[in-house]
């Protein structure tokens, strides 16, 4: 199988790393860190496509072309915005609390770097395989609501500390819906463990039974990573940019980033929990697992995509109504017939 290859280079890594007389401590260190410099490496890589396919996405569904001027169909745009981004000039304000200003463009990239550690791109292919990786995810993710107040109050612009307020409502509210909806997964599985829940749905993918759950998790999804129609963070009509106004340059396409790789993360997630992870579909395990898997993170990253540029933005006061009055009570209820049915499923001694 393809993933053998990946194998065999952590494997060739380590009899390095053990020729060079490391103790075995050290050496899991350093092939932990290899690995957090792959997962950025895969990000970045990505980060690239998916940007360009948002704009070939939007431009389709807008009925125009998108990017066509730079390289052959345009494919070279995002390495042209990247460059130009480095050539811009870091302004910081003299009325801008500096360190945390600094430190929210930091704060924002890496959660969704962390959180793909412990994401299996493919059988065996993982950084770390922890134990409790889907409360890992939850704990981890969230600390991105602290960046983006961060940004929004230390930048001492109305506008930036409303963007930043709206994310702190949004982000957490949203947040409980998006626990509740992985809950039946954790229930059917009996584990927190990622590679475990993608070995429990060899037979049947957990969307099937948990498909209220799939619904709640992507719509929850989306607040969270403030897309499209729930980007009230950002509302340019009326708060310009958000949270992020006052910064430019590298410090304002890390903001950019830190989305994007958060939408790779909550996409690897739900590919992960719901569509089988690295399971085949159709006994179709000719094809490298690791294919599997990342056609199924780009497919989830296509839906994100379609929503944004199909639904209008929503009101703040229905945006937190929905939240709290049709989410929650929707998972909450969707764990009580997950109960039933796995009681009833084993009373009548399936």
């Amino acid at each position: 199988m393809g993933e053998n290859i990946f194998l065999q280079l952590a494997q060739s890594i380590r009899g390095l790393l053990a020729g060079a007389g490391l103790s075995p401590g050290a050496q899991e260190v350093l092939m932990d860190l290899i690995g957090i410099l792959a997962v950025l490496v895969f990000s970045l890589i990505n980060l690239v496509v998916i940007v360009l396919l948002e704009r070939r996405i939007s431009a389709f569904i807008q009925q125009r072309k998108g990017p066509n001027k730079v390289g052959p169909q345009g494919i070279l745009q995002m390495v042209a915005d990247g460059l130009k981004l480095l050539g811009k000039e870091d302004i910081i304000a003299h009325s801008i609390d500096k360190w945390p200003f600094r430190a929210a463009a930091v704060l924002i990239v890496v959660p969704a770097i962390l959180v793909l550690s412990v994401v299996p791109l493919g059988k065996d292919l993982i950084v770390a395989d922890l134990d409790i990786g889907l409360f890992f995810f939850l704990a981890v993710s969230s600390v991105a609501t602290m960046a983006v107040l961060m940004g929004g109050w230390s930048s001492n612009n109305k506008y930036s500390l409303i963007g930043g307020m709206r994310a702190v409502a949004q982000m957490i509210s949203y947040e409980v819906a998006l626990v509740f909806s992985l809950l039946g997964v954790v229930m059917l599985s009996g584990s927190l463990k990622m590679s475990e829940i993608i070995n429990a749905q060899q037979t049947v993918w957990f969307i099937l039974p948990q498909f209220v759950a799939f619904i709640v998790y992507f719509i929850a999804a989306t607040a969270e990573l403030n897309r499209a129609p729930f980007d009230l963070v950002e509302g340019e009509q009326e708060l310009i940019g958000g949270y992020f106004t006052e910064y430019s340059g590298m410090r304002f396409a890390m903001f950019m980033m830190g989305e994007y790789i958060n939408m790779i993360a909550v996409s690897a997630i739900a590919a992960a929990v719901f569509l089988g992870g690295w399971n085949a579909p159709f006994g179709l395990d000719i094809i490298p697992s690791w294919i599997w898997y990342i056609l199924k993170i780009y497919f989830m990253i296509f839906l994100f995509m379609w929503v944004r540029w199909t639904f209008p933005r929503l009101r703040i006061d229905h945006l937190m109504h929905f939240g709290w009055k049709v989410l929650i009570p929707v998972s909450l209820v969707n764990i009580l017939v997950t109960g039933v049915g796995i009681y009833l499923y084993r009373a009548i001694g399936g």
